[in-house]
């Protein structure tokens, strides 16, 4: 079963159990897909499925970042369960072990060896990295790594 149709199960599930909450931010999730499926006339498949999601994620990791600030924390809560939510439906992030050591690798495939290299070295992490770890995180760990 590819994730678009394990959202849209879902999406019977909360309906089913009432839960609005759940079904608010899924119905959200499916009409950004259904947005995208529309202005590019494609069939959404996993791995565009995994990048709509990961920008929502962001999206709502920065309005719980301005809430808190704002001191809106009932906003912040909010979503937050949002953020709780949408994880459910991508792969598990990497740890800054396995980061740190892709990024290495990375390092050394491109022969990178200062910091005018990192744009290469991005180009090669951000196809093998995607959905598995923030892209945030990536570029501060490899700019500590070429700039040591």
């Amino acid at each position: 079963m590819n994730l678009k149709q394990r959202l849209q199960d879902d999406m019977k599930t909360a309906m089913r159990s009432h839960d609005a909450e759940a079904l608010s931010t899924i119905r959200m999730a499916l009409a950004a897909i259904k947005q995208v499926e529309v202005d590019e006339r494609v069939e959404v498949d996993d791995e565009r499925f995994i990048a709509i999601v990961t920008k929502m994620v962001k999206q709502r990791k920065e309005s719980v970042h301005m809430y808190e600030e704002g001191h809106r924390h009932d906003l912040a809560q909010k979503e937050q369960a949002e953020i709780n939510l949408l994880q459910k439906y991508l792969p598990e992030m990497m740890g800054p072990e396995a980061l740190t050591a892709a990024v290495q690798a990375a390092i050394a495939a491109t022969g990178a060896s200062k910091m005018s290299d990192m744009g290469k070295v991005m180009g090669v992490l951000k196809t093998e990295l995607a959905g598995k770890a923030d892209m945030g995180d990536v570029s501060k760990t490899l700019k500590q790594l070429l700039s040591a």
